[in-house]
């Protein structure tokens, strides 16, 4: 597992990469208000939990997550500004 600290203007994120097999990642970048996950999570349990969060899919770092759009998101993120196809740093912009 590696854990990434991930500066966005003046905040600061938790980025977790926990390689799995074949060259797969389960990916997760961590905010104060919400997180950002890779396909691998599930947004309807995100969502049940009331949870601020979205999916970006096509990702194998969390490189590849800043560079990301949004696919898949909470009414809770919904309700804080974030949409769908939203660049993953303006999103980070909106959970620091």
């Amino acid at each position: 597992m590696i854990t990434k600290e991930i500066k966005v203007n003046d905040a600061i994120f938790k980025g977790i990469e926990l390689e799995l097999r074949d060259n797969s990642s389960l990916l997760v970048i961590t905010g104060k208000k919400g997180y950002v996950m890779c396909g691998y999570l599930n947004i309807n349990t995100a969502q049940k939990r009331n949870d601020a969060a979205c999916i970006v899919t096509g990702v194998k770092t969390i490189e590849d997550m800043l560079n990301s759009k949004v696919v898949a998101l909470t009414s809770a993120a919904q309700q804080m500004g974030v949409s769908m196809g939203m660049e993953v740093t303006k999103v980070l912009e909106i959970f620091a």
